[in-house]
């Protein structure tokens, strides 16, 4: 009876361990890892933060994971029209303001088949813009007004 009973607390054990090893390792990926969330929908997002990277964004990209992203960081809060050059995917467009609230959204926009290719223009200030591939805003009802949450940016 007394081996049972170690026998149950080394698996005890080994299971409390192997526990924490697991939520320290989801842990360290998920707290270093950039993320855009609205609600519980979160997005692994690169980083745009400077006029090479913002002018290249998602181009030449024949796909894109339904929870990955772009996140275009600008340096002040204005108007930001996009352009699908060189874009090979549907994307959707979300501009958020300083306050993180969605201020507009160009679902599904097609990529570029002409020259010039046209521009898509919110009208509105935004500090932020995020892509994420084309449908998935209205698949998880991101709409204007809902607020973005941004993680490890």
């Amino acid at each position: 009876m007394r081996d049972c009973s170690m026998k149950i607390y080394i698996i005890a054990a080994v299971v409390i361990i192997c526990s924490v090893f697991i939520f320290f390792i989801y842990y360290q990926f998920y707290s270093t890892v950039p993320r855009v969330c609205f609600d519980e929908t979160c997005f692994s997002v690169e980083i745009a933060d400077n006029d090479a990277e913002r002018t290249r964004g998602l181009m030449n990209r024949s796909s894109l994971a339904e929870t990955s992203g772009m996140l275009f960081i600008f340096e002040e809060e204005r108007i930001y029209p996009f352009w699908m050059k060189d874009t090979l995917i549907p994307l959707d467009i979300i501009w958020i303001d300083s306050n993180k609230k969605v201020v507009f959204i160009n679902n599904e926009t097609p990529p570029c088949e002409q020259d010039p290719c046209p521009s898509y223009n919110p009208r509105v200030d935004a500090l932020y813009v995020v892509e994420i591939p084309g449908g998935v805003a209205r698949t998880h009802d991101i709409q204007v007004g809902r607020l973005a949450e941004f993680y490890s940016i």
